[in-house]
């Protein structure tokens, strides 16, 4: 196991919901291993686009069970540990490393908008559970932006390992490196991955790779590599999918690609509802242009 496991392309896994919608653990036990077996690094189950605000907590709990059973050697699995409260939050870290996972993603509070203090009193609650955290900086949907003089701070103190970085922003990386170099800047916007990985960003928090793995790992590779002769036909190629990444549907839209692509993508649970024709026709249209042009 890398002393670093949230480096490498870390799949934010969707969440196989059958026709009752209730969890198919089975089904998902089994995307965990393929990802795997398709040139993946790890996955972060529990995040948002495995739906997890919508889940009970003995699913949520056999969620993060259900793929560390399944992650091969030297698979990464760290889960999401979002909670109202630092203290859930907290214990959702226990649960990870009561698991065996290796690390844990951390939102800020965002049942309200909070300030540094509480940013900070909260990120030293969670870190008593012993796992590495890696901070997600989504300040569109929290409300609470993890700016890069704080996550200096929260580095300093020994609290955070990491950021999935999701602000879209590619001038945040440079800033953060000034202030915090140690500390790990990961990728985590499907639709700005090679600026992110030509800033240097070791990591990937990705959501197509549930439909595309080994085509979105050979992007990272190439990204990584500054090999732009190899990586932006790709990145260009993709991009009208990873887009989805960064828009409201885009738990449908990646489900969708991956029941065109030909894994089970499958239903979610409301509030989310299936997308318009509209979103779908051009989900649908990128998805197969891009199986027609030999991605997988």
């Amino acid at each position: 196991m890398s002393s670093s496991p949230w480096h490498g392309v870390l799949v934010a896994t969707a969440l196989p919901l059958d026709d009752s919608l209730s969890v198919d653990y089975d089904r998902y036990g089994e995307h965990v291993a393929w990802l795997a077996a398709h040139g993946c690094h790890g996955v972060t189950p529990n995040g948002s686009l495995g739906e997890y605000q919508t889940l009970t907590p003995e699913e949520r709990a056999r969620v993060v069970t259900t793929a560390v059973e399944a992650a091969p050697d030297g698979f990464t699995v760290m889960p999401g540990v979002a909670a109202y409260g630092s203290a859930e939050a907290r214990r959702w870290a226990e649960q990870a490393a009561e698991s065996g996972c290796q690390a844990v993603m951390l939102l800020p509070p965002n049942a309200y908008r909070a300030d540094e203090r509480a940013v900070l009193a909260h990120y030293r609650e969670v870190s008593k559970a012993g796992l590495p955290i890696v901070a997600y900086n989504n300040p569109i949907d929290t409300k609470v932006d993890l700016v890069p003089e704080l996550l200096a701070e929260l580095h300093r103190e020994g609290l955070i390992v990491g950021v999935k970085e999701f602000t879209g922003d590619v001038r945040r990386p440079y800033r953060i490196a000034e202030l915090a170099p140690e500390l790990d800047v990961l990728c985590g916007a499907d639709d700005v991955v090679l600026e992110l990985a030509v800033a240097g960003s070791p990591g990937w928090i990705a959501g197509y790779p549930n439909a595309l793995p080994e085509s979105t790992v050979e992007l990272w590779e190439a990204a990584s590599a500054r090999d732009l002769d190899k990586a932006l036909p790709l990145y260009r190629l993709l991009h009208p999918l990873l887009r989805w990444d960064s828009r409201t549907e885009f738990v449908q839209a990646i489900k969708l690609s991956m029941d065109i692509a030909g894994r089970y993508g499958g239903p979610c649970r409301q509030p989310r509802v299936p997308l318009t024709p509209e979103h779908e026709a051009a989900v649908r249209q990128a998805t197969e242009h891009a199986l027609a042009k030999g991605l997988s």
